[in-house]
């Protein structure tokens, strides 16, 4: 079994992440039944908002995992190569899903604020093109959901399996070894 941990801000950014995340993805799913008026402006503010933050966070998970890299994997073959796919394939949806959702709203009519602060649009107002980009941040968080799912699934099957996996990416002296 391999002990090696996590460095505590890669842990701290892998749980924050993930915490934004989840609530984008519901969020999201409400928000579009919410009747037009005031909650669901505001509603769809908050989840911009959310979402630019997590352009952001990923700039610097990404930039950290670089200067610090994660600990070796605790498992070979099939499973290694699953396990490297899926975190690429995140890395990707965590990346493609704000960033088109940011290209919607540049091709859209509303302004964009990142928490009130007016942020610069790169579009026009354009139906088409705002339709293709919220088409694509759909599709990219669907899609970012199955991943998730696949990635929680690996983390109970090692927890069920007890080879300290999960252990590496929880906080808490509780799980140090």
């Amino acid at each position: 079994m391999n002990n090696a941990r996590y460095s505590l801000p890669a842990i701290i950014l892998h749980w924050g992440m993930a915490v934004i995340v989840c609530w984008l993805l519901w969020r999201g799913w409400t928000m579009i039944d919410l009747p037009k008026g005031a909650e669901r402006t505001a509603a769809y503010s908050l989840h911009k908002s959310f979402g630019l933050l997590v352009l952001l966070l990923l700039a610097i998970r990404l930039a950290w995992r670089r200067r610090q890299p994660p600990p070796p994997l605790t498992v070979s073959g099939w499973e290694a190569k699953l396990a490297h796919l899926t975190h690429h394939a995140l890395y990707a949806f965590l990346l493609l899903a704000p960033l088109a959702g940011y290209l919607a709203s540049s091709f859209s009519t509303y302004p964009l604020k990142f928490f009130g602060l007016e942020v610069l649009k790169l579009g026009w107002p354009d139906e088409g093109l705002n339709g293709v980009f919220k088409l694509l941040h759909v599709a990219a968080a669907w899609g970012g959901a199955g991943l998730i799912v696949l990635h929680v699934a690996g983390a109970a099957k090692h927890a069920i399996q007890g080879d300290g996996s999960l252990r590496r990416m929880l906080p808490g002296r509780l799980f140090r070894n």
